[in-house]
């Protein structure tokens, strides 16, 4: 299998502490930016997959994520300026972001991954398209297979369980190397 593209969350599994931090004030983690590398120097796009409900508060734009992500070497950003309770498509684990990606992007989404840390939302709209599901424990990773393992874990079980994006970054490079003819 080829894989098309990654689909990363921002809060929690990027940097930051899972909650909302403006662009501005958002630090990546350490390993961050290396892991992104690493999934495109293996010709693997990445795209960011993000529920943003503060936006819909005023709190910030999606210019202001859409410049972020951009710095950060995105190669497409799809972000949910909606609250929760709004009944949109696209709000996780509504699976709307991933179905525009792959009208907007000819993505085949079974033939995709995506890297989350919660599991109630990232996994869920994962699992809803046929995607890889790899559960990241930073940011609510830890609390969504301790905690809030019942909302969603049989539905939506992941693929892996990365301590952190690199380690979720070098296991699908690993897959993508297993995969590939030579």
């Amino acid at each position: 299998m080829t894989l098309q593209a990654v689909f990363v969350d921002r809060d929690g599994t990027l940097g930051g502490n899972g909650h909302f931090i403006h662009p501005r004030n958002f630090e990546l983690y350490p390993y961050s930016l290396e892991a992104l590398q690493l999934l495109k120097e293996h010709g693997i796009p990445i795209i960011a997959l993000t529920n943003q409900h503060n936006i819909s508060k005023g709190r910030a734009t999606e210019l202001d994520f859409r410049n972020e992500f951009d710095s950060y070497g995105f190669d497409a950003a799809y972000i949910c300026p909606h609250e929760p309770e709004d009944g949109c498509v696209c709000h996780k684990p509504q699976p709307g972001m991933l179905q525009q990606a792959a009208t907007d992007l000819g993505l085949d989404l079974t033939r995709c991954a995506v890297i989350g840390d919660v599991g109630s939302t990232d996994m869920l709209a994962a699992a809803a398209v046929g995607a890889r599901r790899i559960l990241v424990e930073t940011g609510w990773g830890m609390q969504s297979l301790d905690k809030y393992r019942h909302l969603w874990y049989e539905q939506a079980e992941p693929d892996y369980i990365a301590k952190d994006l690199l380690d979720a970054a070098k296991w699908l490079v690993s897959i993508k190397k297993r995969t590939t003819p030579e």
